[in-house]
């Protein structure tokens, strides 16, 4: 197959990819009800078809941004949708809990995508498109997490439930040829071996980590379980970080990670990650909700979807202007005006919680910040590293997002359980519960801006400049 040398359809490739990545974690979330019954299994297995994504997301994103970094980007990112496409099709084959659990957590491999895509964009792009590219990338996140929703509630109403994943897996195969065809691997490569203990170890204590966080209200939160896991995450994640400060390999460079620049803006992510989940855990639920109980709005699952889409098609229409805020204001002040745009959403939905508009004009502001605070914070890790880490730095960043959609979802779900109200036989969260989550979610966007301003406003990155020597690459690649 001759492969194009087109920056363009390079980016257009990658951003396909993210799009796909971000589809299939929200993909399932309108057939969480269903699953006891289309699986055979009772709620407390099936919440597993979940879980095992987050989990598998969470650990495959340092991991393969670490192998890009060493073997190839493009190696590794066709390898990862390789494997998250097998993961849709058995989930497309199959109506067994154990079966689709296999399925779902392979399908996690998707999130390997990102850092990956991140990290080519730096590479194949002279700088001045660099920013462009990513906030395109970036947008077209929001847009997939968005579209997952009423498209899967639309599918659910009309077809047999496995053709999402039949779709899924024909966009796995379409994106993974596109790629083969447009986009050419990286020359830079770092140096040294994997580090398989350090993959392991993080491997381990991430499990210990988030298992507690996101079955911790099944469980009770001083369960014996619960308590004994997360303990056992701090002390393997302790040993880790130990053998990852001695290794002359590591496979997350903590030293690099330590620095203020990266280490602020790994911190802002979090709660970043946080806000931004606020929205897709709340906003459904009180679009739902029976009108008895005096705040919900009785919508089907394929207008609540529809309520949320704009949320990611606002993210992929401020790309634009994102970049060029990024070019002229800097990647800091991007990430703190972003933030902010979230803040202001989630205060005007608690005041204005009364109808469907409100929640579609929410969605918008919200999305609108999200798209700019994300490119902005990927822009921000990409800069500040050197060259032969951004896929590893990138993978660590998106991990850190992946832990504060984890807590959010923990923390939202306390809050819920604590104020309750019982209509038409149905018992459900309170109008005072969903506006403190709301409150809560512009909390955690007001953090980011104050984190972001700890981030110095000129990070040159150890081991060297981030700016290349484009030339030579773009007489080699094309990438002009």
């Amino acid at each position: 197959m001759k492969r194009s040398d087109s920056p363009s359809a390079a980016v257009a490739a990658l951003a396909g990819a993210g799009l796909l990545a971000a589809l299939l974690q929200t993909l399932v979330i309108p057939l969480i009800p269903a699953f006891p019954e289309l699986l055979d299994a009772p709620p407390t297995s099936t919440s597993w078809v979940v879980t095992i994504t987050l989990l598998t997301g969470a650990i495959v994103t340092p991991v393969s941004g670490r192998l890009g970094d060493l073997f190839g980007k493009r190696r590794a990112l066709i390898s990862t949708l390789g494997v998250a496409t097998t993961g849709t099709v058995i989930s497309a084959l199959t109506s067994a809990l154990p079966l689709m659990v296999i399925g779902r957590g392979l399908q996690g491999f998707a999130m390997g995508v990102i850092p990956l895509a991140l990290g080519i964009l730096r590479d194949r792009l002279p700088p001045h498109r660099t920013g462009s590219a990513i906030a395109l990338l970036t947008g077209t996140l929001g847009l997939g997490g968005a579209m997952g929703i009423p498209l899967a509630g639309l599918v659910a109403e009309h077809f047999d439930w496995h053709v999402l994943f039949w779709g899924a897996a024909g966009l796995g195969v379409l994106c993974t040829l596109v790629i083969a065809a447009v986009v050419p691997e990286t020359p830079r490569r770092s140096q040294g071996r994997f580090d398989v203990v350090g993959a392991l170890g993080l491997g381990a204590g991430l499990i210990g980590l988030l298992l507690p966080i996101v079955n911790g209200g099944k469980w009770g939160w001083g369960s014996a379980r619960t308590l004994g896991l997360a303990a056992a995450a701090v002390v393997i994640l302790l040993a880790w970080g130990r053998h990852q400060l001695r290794s002359s390999s590591p496979l997350v460079d903590l030293r690099l990670s330590a620095r203020r620049p990266v280490l602020m803006t790994n911190l802002a992510t979090v709660a970043s990650g946080f806000s931004i989940y606020t929205m897709l855990f709340v906003f459904p639920q009180i679009l739902q909700a029976p009108p008895g109980t005096g705040y919900g709005l009785g919508q089907s699952l394929v207008r609540t979807g529809l309520a949320v889409a704009p949320n990611g098609v606002a993210a992929l229409l401020v790309s634009p202007l994102a970049a060029r805020m990024i070019g002229r204001y800097g990647a800091r002040a991007a990430i703190m005006l972003g933030a902010s745009l979230i803040a202001t959403g989630y205060v005007f939905i608690a005041v204005q919680m009364t109808g469907v508009a409100q929640f579609v004009l929410a969605s918008c502001i919200i999305g609108a910040g999200a798209g700019i605070s994300v490119a902005a914070i990927s822009k921000l890790i990409t800069d500040v590293v050197p060259v032969t880490d951004t896929a590893s730095a990138n993978g660590v960043n998106n991990l850190m997002r992946s832990f504060g959609t984890s807590v959010a979802s923990a923390v939202l779900a306390a809050i819920l359980a604590q104020a309750t109200v019982t209509a038409g036989g149905v018992t459900v969260p309170s109008e005072g519960a969903f506006r403190t989550t709301l409150i809560v979610g512009a909390s955690a966007a007001l953090l980011v801006v104050a984190l972001s301003a700890l981030v110095p406003t000129r990070t040159p990155p150890p081991g060297g400049s981030t700016q290349r020597t484009t030339r030579p690459l773009a007489d080699r690649t094309g990438l002009r």
